[in-house]
Order: C-alpha cells, then sequence, then structure tokens
C-alpha cells in the first residue's frame, strides 16, 4: 500500500502569450495573497480578480475575498487596484462576466445599499466600463439559494445563460453545478445539470466555452492529479442534463496542486485560471497556451546500467543547456537507515516528460544547469516526499541529496511545516493552504487511513491559553479538512499547548520548531 504525501516547492514557468510579453505575462497580478476568479473584459484589456484576505480589502484580512481591477498596459499587466465600495463588501466577492459590449459587470453576490452584508442571495448587475463600475443593481433568480461559503460561475456574454457551483436544494454532494437561462429578461429556477457532471464531492467555477456547448469546471470528486482539477465535457442537448464523460484537461493545467477557476478565450487563443501549484501566496493567476508551451519543452533520453542499482540519465540538450551537473545520493528508510528501493522523480517546466532514477543503493542522475526542478521521492510503503533542486545557483558540478522516507505505519507522524497562522490566533495564513489541499488529497486516495491532529506551542505565555490556542488550530485544520470533503469521522484532534516540546524553548530559532500542527496516522 502507497501513501503519498508531498510537499511542493518547486518554481513553475508560465508561457507568455508571445515571445515580447515575457515569461510570466501575470508577474504584476499575482501576489502573497490569494488569486481567485480571473475574469477578461470582452476587449481582453481588462482583467477582473478576486483577492482574498487582503489588508485593503473591505473587511481587512478575515475578508474571504474582494475584486481587485487590473489593466493591460503595453503587454503587461498593472498591480492590481482595489475595485471600491461599490463593488465589494465584507462578503465573498466575485465577477461572473462582462457583457459582450463591455458595459455591464455581472457580479456573483447580492449588495446591501447601506454596504451591509445583504440578506438575500443572487447576481447583480453594475453599469460602466474599464475600471469604473456604478453601484451594483440585485437581480433575483427564483428559489435561488446558496448554503456554500464559496459561489462560483460564469454568465455568458450575451446575459444568456448563468452558469454556477453552490449547495442548495438537490445537491448531490457539496457544491453541485447548476444552470439558470435567461428568458424573455427573467432567469429561470436553478436545474442541476446532473450525475454526469456532479459527484458526491466538491464541483465547483463551471464556465463555458464560446458556443456554450462546452463546460469547464473544477472537482475534487475524481481521480486527478491534486486536490482538485479541471475537466471538460460536451453538452449532447438542449435538456442541460445530458453530457459527454468529463475529461481531465491533463498535465499541461493540472498538477498535484489546485486548479481552480478556468476560463478559455478561445477568439484570443489562450486561457485563465487559478492553480496554488508553485504560487507566490496560496492561489496565483497563470495563462496556458498550449502550443508556445509545448515548443519550449526539452527532449529527455533515459538510459540504465543493468549491472548496477545505479541509474544513470543522459539528457538531449539545446544549445543553452549545455552544462551538466551531477546529482547523487542515496534513499534510506528514517527509522532504521537502511537503503530503500525507491523512485526519485525529477520533474521540470523545460522538460517534455518526467525521469526516473532508482536502485537499492543509490542514485545518479546528470541535468542541464539552467533548470529549476521538482525531486519526488516515492517508494511502497512510505510517505512520499518532494523537494526543490535549483541548478542554476549551484557553482559546483556535483550535487549530493540524500533523503529519509518514513514507514507507513500507525503512529507516523507527519508535521505541517508550511500549515502556519497569524500570530496568537486561529486565523490560516494563505501559505497554509497548498499543504492542506495535499492532505485533502492524502486522505481522499487513501479513504482507509484515520489520523490524529495534533496542535503544539512553545512555552512561553500561560499554559491554559496556550493549550486552547492549539485546540482552536486544530479545529480550524479540522474544519478545513471537512469543508473539503473529508468525512469527520476519520479525524480527531487536540491541542497540546507547548507540553510536547521538540525542540529546546530556550532561544526563538529552536523555539519556533515547537510551534507546528502535525497528523499522526491512527489507522490504515
Amino acid at each position: 500500500m502507497r501513501i503519498v504525501f508531498v510537499i511542493v516547492l518547486s518554481i513553475r514557468i508560465t508561457v507568455a502569450m508571445s515571445q515580447t510579453q515575457g515569461p510570466d505575462w501575470f508577474k504584476s497580478v499575482n501576489s502573497t495573497y490569494d488569486e481567485l476568479n480571473p475574469v477578461l473584459s470582452s476587449d481582453g484589456k481588462t482583467l477582473f480578480l478576486t483577492i482574498a484576505n487582503h489588508p485593503q480589502n473591505i473587511g481587512g484580512r478575515k475578508d474571504p475575498g474582494d475584486i481587485w481591477i487590473s489593466v493591460l498596459y503595453g503587454d503587461q499587466w498593472t498591480t492590481p487596484v482595489h475595485g471600491g465600495s461599490f463593488l465589494n463588501d465584507r462578503s465573498y466577492n466575485a465577477v461572473a462576466g462582462v457583457s459582450a459590449d463591455g458595459t455591464q459587470l455581472f457580479l456573483l453576490n447580492h449588495f446591501d445599499a447601506s454596504g451591509r452584508t445583504a440578506n438575500t442571495q443572487g447576481i447583480s448587475v453594475s453599469k460602466g466600463s474599464g475600471s469604473s463600475w456604478g453601484r451594483p443593481q440585485n437581480i433575483s433568480i427564483p428559489y435561488f439559494q446558496n448554503k456554500s461559503n464559496l459561489i462560483s460561475g460564469a454568465i455568458t456574454p450575451d446575459n444568456g445563460v448563468f452558469i454556477f457551483s453552490a449547495e442548495t436544494y438537490g445537491t448531490k454532494g457539496v457544491e453541485d453545478i447548476y444552470v439558470s437561462l435567461n428568458e424573455d429578461g427573467r432567469w429561470t429556477e436553478p436545474k442541476n445539470i446532473g450525475s454526469k457532471i456532479n459527484t458526491q464531492f466538491q464541483e465547483l467555477s463551471p464556465s463555458l466555452s464560446a458556443d456554450g456547448k462546452t463546460i469547464f469546471f473544477s472537482s475534487n470528486g475524481r481521480r486527478g492529479s491534486g486536490s482538485f482539477d479541471i475537466y471538460s465535457a460536451t453538452r449532447l442537448d438542449d435538456s442541460w442534463v445530458n453530457w459527454s464523460d468529463p475529461v481531465n484537461l491533463g498535465t499541461g493545467i493540472n498538477s498535484e496542486g489546485r486548479e481552480i477557476f478556468y476560463r478559455e478565450y478561445e477568439g484570443q487563443g489562450f486561457s485563465i485560471f487559478a492553480t496554488t501549484k508553485n504560487s507566490d501566496g496560496y492561489g496565483d493567476i497563470k495563462m496556458y497556451k498550449p502550443e508556445a508551451q509545448q515548443s519550449d519543452s526539452i527532449p529527455v533520453i533515459a538510459k540504465a546500467d543493468a549491472s548496477s542499482s545505479v541509474v544513470t540519465f543522459d539528457f538531449q540538450q539545446s544549445e543553452t543547456d549545455n552544462k551538466l551537473v551531477k546529482v547523487y545520493g542515496k534513499v534510506s528508510n528514517s527509522r532504521t537507515g537502511e537503503p530503500i528501493d525507491a523512485k526519485v522523480i525529477f520533474v521540470s517546466p523545460r522538460m517534455s516528460n518526467t525521469v526516473v532514477a532508482s536502485g537499492n543503493y543509490g542514485f545518479t542522475i546528470q541535468l542541464p544547469k539552467s533548470n529549476t526542478y521538482t525531486v519526488k521521492i516515492e517508494a511502497n510503503a512510505y510517505v512520499s516526499i518532494m523537494e526543490q533542486l535549483d541548478t542554476q545557483s549551484i557553482d559546483i558540478d556535483d550535487v549530493e541529496m540524500n533523503f529519509k522516507l518514513q514507514p507507513i505505519e500507525v503512529g507516523t507522524t507527519v508535521n505541517l511545516k508550511s500549515v502556519l497562522f497569524e500570530r496568537g490566533s486561529s486565523v490560516l495564513l494563505p501559505a497554509s493552504y497548498p499543504e492542506l489541499d495535499l492532505v485533502v488529497s492524502f486522505l481522499k486516495s487513501n479513504p482507509n487511513v484515520r489520523i490524529e491532529l495534533a496542535g503544539h506551542t512553545d512555552n512561553r505565555g500561560v499554559h491554559a491559553d496556550n493549550i486552547k490556542l492549539s485546540q482552536d488550530r486544530v479545529n480550524k485544520v479540522k474544519e478545513y479538512l471537512a469543508t473539503n470533503g473529508i468525512e469527520s469521522k476519520r479525524m480527531v484532534g487536540k491541542g497540546y499547548g507547548g507540553l510536547k516540546p521538540i525542540a529546546n524553548n530556550d532561544n526563538e530559532e529552536t523555539r519556533k520548531l515547537n510551534r507546528r500542527v502535525e497528523f499522526i496516522i491512527k489507522k490504515y
């Protein structure tokens, strides 16, 4: 039995629209905060996005998301500007779509004229253009209800179809996808689009192709690359419940992270989406253009030496990749020190496929020195890990990398090193979510596993306060896992305060190691 738990540290290279637009078209848009729900105007010159937990949001750092606006200036996007109090309140705010003539901005929530959070639900429309928009007018949809904290979806440019994700009447699991049609100026009652698309888990952020026949959506209810992958399906008739089998959009877009909010701009030859894969913060906005992405790959030729346990890989290089670095090392059992017959997988955005080194006593591989690599180490009956190797910053020609894997057994403890909180509180920092999403993926891939979540602090302060803080943090992690489809009965949790240090509390460097959240495998 293999249990995979990975920490993603690599850097993804995003291909731009053209050679003149640089390696990352949205570099000035992405930040250490959580960028979500990117929507382009009809002329392609204005980008609307939602940023969560930004200190300048209406609700400050606790605000689940405000609309921000970026403008294409030359061949670069400007740093986003807050959309203002007309478009935003203390609830989650996001754009559903822009009218074909660019004068109407459709929003995924209702507004209260006083500026407080509205007590009704539905969509709204603001009139204006560019970055100047008026006070939204609420639009009613019969029997519209959403029990989820997140509303996502898209309105077609002709204002004819609203396809959205919500937890409401007839939901098959958590969030399902629904459709409402604009018939003679009135929206129809939402219709669940059926079990071919919706699962017992979460289906989020649906959008439609320009002709309205293809749906794109994100789901964690199918066997994908990570916690959420993007899929597409074709509508077979006008009933909106008859669809082809959903197809995963593949590794050019999906990763072990979370991919969501995908929209295709067919006329401009690219798509945009949000991903937690190698992001600056939690989610970043990325652009996908298949033909450009494929042209930058480097072919790989792998050769194994059958006479030993060492596997060596030679790379067919481009003219710019004429320097190699040798990477070698061993993989061992973290408890016994015994060597492990493990796979050491090297992945780079500039390689056309992954390569694997394996052997009982070590591995050796030669890599182009101009790349950044994700290194994934996995073996049967061990917890997999993932690390980063940046060969561009290395001045030497040989690098030793040794790895220790934890065996899968009751009592194995996994330290969630990237799960962090605001100082003195249980508010998760945005950088925590990628690792939490990986825990979600891990538990879904291994349905028999039961875990205990354990929260710890250092020993400073009042003991009772530390116990409460650590318990609150454990509860926050449990809440996140449950919200993302993990059954509560599979998790128990306890806050230990400073009772179980793993390092000395006498100085800050070691004291910070004691402030942690872990999970312990209780059953598998």
